[in-house]
């Protein structure tokens, strides 16, 4: 090879690498949090999580990387490290869930632009469209409780984790409109979900989502999950609102959920809110179970300082005292 060849080589090399330096960057975001909780179950009796306290962290990063292509469209790249998510017991392995493994969390490819939309691989992590606008009004309260104290109010939703999910390009000014696929997987049927949310009056948000959790062809256990919900802010006061039906072929499994919450921003540091929320169980040997919440946070900077009264009333569906229980919690939270 003469000098000429070799000159125009390297000079190609430079240019494919300060290219490809100019047209991507790499970002990373992160939070940390210290938690302080405590379980005050109504009859100390009878429950063993009567009195718990403890205190927690939290800590996330996210790496994200983007780059635009020649023809126009912006590829990116997604990845989560959080140590408390994704841990695994002693008896699976580090392959027995794909993709997973503490301390990775959710990562995700995109490609986008603003004809084409926006079509986003979940490679773990991911919502359906349905779920990503499926949580209650008043912030899924019943999460707190979820398996403590023999709590089975989990609200039902539509599949989710690794898929598929796309959002189509601007039609109409304050509308978004979302759909999303899951593969199927072993022993399951693939799963679909769609969302549209509104945004074109001022103030006001209204969403709804539906979306599929099927199990294998024949099992019986096939359901459908449906989601509304509004919110209307007025000055330093917002109102939201939500209704959260789920059909199931299997008996006793359908559910409806609804929630409420009420808002006021004290100044822009400074909130307040108390929200509530109800589900129904088709089983007519169930009474509903019911969670309440007030809540306040202080913000400044990248730090926030919220604290919750939550209250949990007939959590097994039973009027059991066993299914009482109050809960309080503080935060300090840092964005970085």
């Amino acid at each position: 090879m003469n000098n000429f060849k070799k000159i125009g080589l390297t000079a190609l090399a430079a240019s494919l690498v300060s290219t490809s330096a100019f047209a991507g960057e790499l970002t990373v975001s992160g939070s940390a949090a210290l938690n302080y909780e405590n379980y005050q179950a109504a009859d100390s009796t009878t429950s063993a999580s009567n009195g718990t306290k403890a205190y927690s962290m939290g800590n996330q990063i996210t790496f994200s990387g983007s780059g635009e292509l020649d023809n126009g469209l912006t590829v990116g790249l997604s990845f989560v490290l959080d140590q408390g998510d994704d841990t695994k017991s002693t008896a699976n392995t580090a392959t027995s869930v794909a993709g997973g493994g503490a301390p990775f969390d959710g990562h995700s490819i995109s490609i986008s632009s603003d004809s084409f939309g926006s079509l986003v691989y979940y490679g773990e992590g991911g919502d359906s469209a349905q779920n990503a606008v499926g949580d209650t009004a008043a912030g899924n309260i019943w999460d707190l409780w979820d398996g403590r104290n023999g709590a089975s109010s989990k609200l039902k939703e539509s599949n989710g984790g690794t898929n598929f999910t796309y959002t189509l390009p601007s039609m109409v000014d304050g509308l978004a409109v979302s759909a999303s696929y899951q593969p199927a997987g072993s022993n399951d049927e693939s799963d679909t979900a769609y969302s549209l949310t509104y945004t074109g009056v001022e103030g006001l948000s209204v969403s709804y989502g539906a979306g599929s959790n099927d199990s294998a062809a024949g099992s019986g256990s096939n359901s459908d999950t449906r989601s509304i919900k509004l919110s209307y802010a007025y000055g330093p006061i917002t109102v939201a609102y939500s209704d959260h039906e789920h059909d199931s072929n299997a008996a006793n499994s359908d559910q409806d959920a609804t929630a409420y919450k009420l808002s006021y921003t004290v100044s822009d540091a400074i909130s307040i809110s108390y929200a509530a929320e109800e589900i129904d169980s088709e089983n007519t040997s169930h009474v509903d179970a019911e969670y309440t919440r007030i809540s306040a946070s202080y913000t400044a900077g990248g730090m926030t300082v919220s604290g919750n009264m939550s209250e949990m009333e007939n959590g097994t569906h039973t009027t059991a005292v066993a299914g009482d229980e109050e809960y309080v919690g503080l935060s300090v939270s840092f964005a970085f």
